[in-house]
């Protein structure tokens, strides 16, 4: 985690010395798990996330973004609308930390230079890495920490509209899948292969979480020159 935390900011210095127009603000919003514990609503806020958010305006059509994002995930088997679940009655939660890059196109061009009021639908996908504890459920639904933690991989799937209030600062709202390469999140798997005995659910689907929320950024940097992009 050190090591990925200096490689961030040694890109974003990178960029903040370059000719272009910048983004940086916060992310406001809430999460909801999908996977073998709890309900399986696609989007469901019920959980805080909270986070940071930077751009890098590559041209009106397309910017290079980078974002951290805090939250609790969390599945109550009782909140699903599915009978077996309610009746087995399981439940988690699990902090998680995650760390995503990538690109972000507009549908429409999107200068902060031309002036005057700018809007646009925008589609972000990339690649995240999410930081969570391990641990299973025993037989009495009871969870059990394995004191251990995990990186899971993913694909962001954003769409959002975006808008700017004033010529420096934008405000933006977007829906975003995660879907992750892993299926520890919930418990239904535990990390460590002794434990093997202990997973439970459909082996074959990995687990999904998904961001509903807001972002508000302050541009700043030199106006950009979008010839040839």
């Amino acid at each position: 985690m050190k090591q990925l935390t200096l490689v961030i900011l040694t890109c974003l210095s990178l960029q903040f010395s370059t000719a272009q127009i910048n983004e940086f603000g916060l992310y406001l919003g809430g999460s909801n798990f999908i996977g073998d514990v709890g309900a399986t609503d696609y989007i469901a806020p019920k959980q805080l996330a909270l986070g940071a958010i930077y751009k890098w305006n590559r041209s009106p059509r397309h910017s290079y973004r980078i974002s951290l994002i805090f939250t609790e995930l969390e599945g109550i088997d009782k909140n699903s609308d599915d009978p077996s679940r309610q009746i087995r009655g399981l439940e988690f939660n699990n902090q998680i930390i995650e760390l995503s890059a990538g690109v972000e196109f507009t549908f429409f061009d999107f200068n902060l230079h031309q002036g005057g009021f700018v809007s646009t639908p925008y589609l972000y996908t990339g690649i995240s890495a999410t930081q969570h504890d391990n641990f299973y459920l025993n037989n009495a639904g009871t969870l059990v920490k394995e004191d251990t933690s995990s990186i899971a991989w993913g694909i962001p799937m954003v769409i959002g509209f975006k808008t700017s209030i004033t010529p420096e600062i934008i405000l933006a709202f977007e829906v975003g899948a995660r879907y992750t390469f892993t299926d520890e999140i919930d418990g239904s798997v535990p990390d460590a292969e002794e434990l093997a005995s202990r997973s439970f659910g459909n082996l074959n689907n990995d687990d999904w979480y998904t961001f509903t929320g807001v972002t508000l950024t302050y541009t700043f940097g030199k106006n950009p020159c979008y010839c040839g992009f």
